[in-house]
């Protein structure tokens, strides 16, 4: 790739992600999220330090794309050693009559790519969305899932450094 061509975009979630549920419970309800979404939250240890020089040795320009939104920067970013990245903007949690089954980022994310080649990384990404990206993106994209209990592993690097690697990602 030469130094001129525009990158692949890496969109990247955190929770379940960057910050495995291990063996606790998601939060269940918006008081919860905000406990979980704060710097004191010990499940921040499980973080996995060794995740700092993984993304950035990807080819690609990699972009928050979760409900900690600035607040990746702020304390996410910091544990394992990432620098700032820019934050994706997603629209706020749907409510439970939408009917809407597609993942909230889903759109959000295909109009941020406009066009340009994307890798999403997320625990909660379905078959819908995949067929939906398909459908509606007009340039290549991984929609990659991660196991929320483990979040993302050595294993899930090698697939992204694969694709981003690859001719579909050029």
């Amino acid at each position: 790739m030469s130094s001129t061509a525009v990158l692949p975009l890496l969109f990247l979630d955190v929770d379940g992600t960057l910050l495995p549920y291990g063996r606790t419970r998601p939060p269940a309800d918006l008081e919860e999220w905000a406990a979980w979404q704060h710097s004191g939250n010990p499940q921040l240890a499980e973080v996995d330090r060794a995740h700092g020089p993984r993304p950035l040795a990807l080819p690609c320009s990699p972009v928050w794309a979760t409900a900690w939104m600035a607040d990746a920067n702020e304390v996410i970013a910091p544990l394992p050693g990432l620098p700032r990245r820019p934050v994706a903007e997603l629209p706020g949690a749907p409510s439970e009559d939408d009917g809407d089954r597609l993942h909230r980022k889903t759109r959000a994310l295909v109009e941020a790519a406009a066009g340009r080649p994307f890798a999403w990384v997320d625990d909660e990404i379905t078959g819908l969305d995949r067929a939906w990206v398909a459908r509606h993106h007009a340039g290549p994209a991984l929609l990659h899932r991660v196991d929320p209990v483990t979040g993302l592993t050595a294993a899930d690097f090698a697939v992204l450094g694969r694709w981003l690697r690859g001719p579909a990602a050029r």
